[in-house]
């Protein structure tokens, strides 16, 4: 068997564990996922006659539900057993929410307002209604507070919301039509399968998993196992998208590119870059653990690693940060280099030095996960 080392080390870090203590004990099995607290939580609203606005108001209520359910567990104050097992629960709701929403898209900032269930493979991601996954696996790369020794329960579905031109999943991400056909059944029957076999998590990933919200969602209603759910998204989700997923998501693993608009439109063809993601950035810190990742690129050290990592010093305090030095040229800078001539390169030794200088002036703890 192949064991990380660090990944049995860092749980000795008292930091560490204390930033990720509901992650840790779900992990462990001393509390149970959030995804299995909404369960308990009754809903009387007659789905499937209510209007999308009678739903929202109903998500409010139970959302304010949830934290105190939640608080009191986290607290020792109530056991999950204690709660009843209701004929339809909030996860029903959020379910039939996203039905809603992908008929009229709105799942990321883009905001398509495109019909997914009619077939057709339109808007930003170029999918329908359909989730495929490209593959799953155990995955032992990821950082040492998700790998363990049964590695993290890495789900990889195809399409994305961004076009980076360095992407290192370019076949999955760029492809819609890569790997197999996955529905709900399927993906809680993977899901299942990964954690039994010693999987420490659930980790949503592409791609980008933002799109097959409405299958990941399904998947849980099914799923009968206790495991974290992992979010390792762009976080370029609509606010709607992040109410949902803020319930149901034990740690996040987000992904914060650029400091500034230019560079995310010319580099990954997205606008409003910094505003969206900022701002999901703070909501999924208040609600949950965090390990924030930056992949470093060369030549932006000034414009882009420096005031993410000063955001997220001001603003995500209990997160940690990956500092990532793993990029290379792919895709698009590979085969147009004159176009992307600035980043045709690794990041040097130096770019990495004064990243993590950086980090250390402003406070940052990312050692034990980098």
């Amino acid at each position: 068997m192949f064991i990380r080392l660090d990944a049995l080390s860092v749980w000795r870090n008292k930091e560490v564990k204390e930033r990720l203590n509901w992650y840790y004990q779900v992990m462990c099995n001393i509390k149970p996922a959030k995804f299995l607290i909404c369960k308990r939580l009754p809903s009387t609203i007659d789905l499937k006659n209510s209007s999308e606005d009678e739903l929202w108001r109903e998500h409010e209520i139970l959302s304010k539900n949830f934290q105190e359910v939640y608080n009191k567990i986290n607290s020792n104050e109530l056991k999950l057993d204690e709660m009843e097992k209701p004929s339809q629960n909030f996860l029903d709701l959020k379910a039939e929410l996203l039905k809603r929403i992908i008929t009229h898209c709105h799942l990321c900032e883009w905001r398509c307002g495109v019909n997914r269930i009619e077939g057709k493979r339109k808007g930003a991601c170029k999918l329908n209604s359909l989730t495929r996954v490209s593959t799953w696996f155990h995955h032992y790369g990821e950082e040492p507070p998700l790998v363990g020794i049964g590695g993290s329960g890495t789900i990889f579905f195809t399409g994305c919301t961004f076009r980076c031109c360095f992407c290192q999943n370019w076949d999955i991400s760029q492809d819609p039509l890569n790997g197999a056909e996955v529905d709900s059944k399927k993906l809680a029957i993977i899901m299942k399968n990964l954690r039994e076999e010693g999987a420490h998590n659930i980790n949503f990933v592409g791609g980008e998993p933002t799109m097959h919200l409405h299958t990941i969602l399904d998947g849980m209603k099914i799923l009968n196992v206790n495991v974290p759910m992992l979010w390792n998204s762009n976080m370029y989700c609509s606010l709607e998208a992040m109410k949902i997923l803020i319930d149901v998501i034990d740690i996040w693993l987000p992904d914060f590119k650029y400091g500034n608009d230019s560079c995310a439109i010319r580099l990954s063809k997205v606008p409003k870059y910094f505003s969206v993601v900022s701002r999901n950035h703070a909501i999924a810190q208040a609600q949950g653990d965090m390990i924030i990742r930056h992949l470093v690129l060369p030549n932006h050290v000034e414009c882009c690693t420096k005031p993410v990592l000063e955001w997220i010093s001001k603003n995500c305090k209990r997160a940690l940060v990956n500092i990532m030095a793993q990029y290379h040229p792919d895709h698009l800078v590979l085969s147009q280099p004159s176009k992307y001539p600035e980043i045709c390169r690794r990041p040097s030794n130096e770019e990495m030095r004064e990243a993590y200088k950086y980090a250390e002036e402003l406070g940052l703890i990312y050692e034990p996960v980098s």
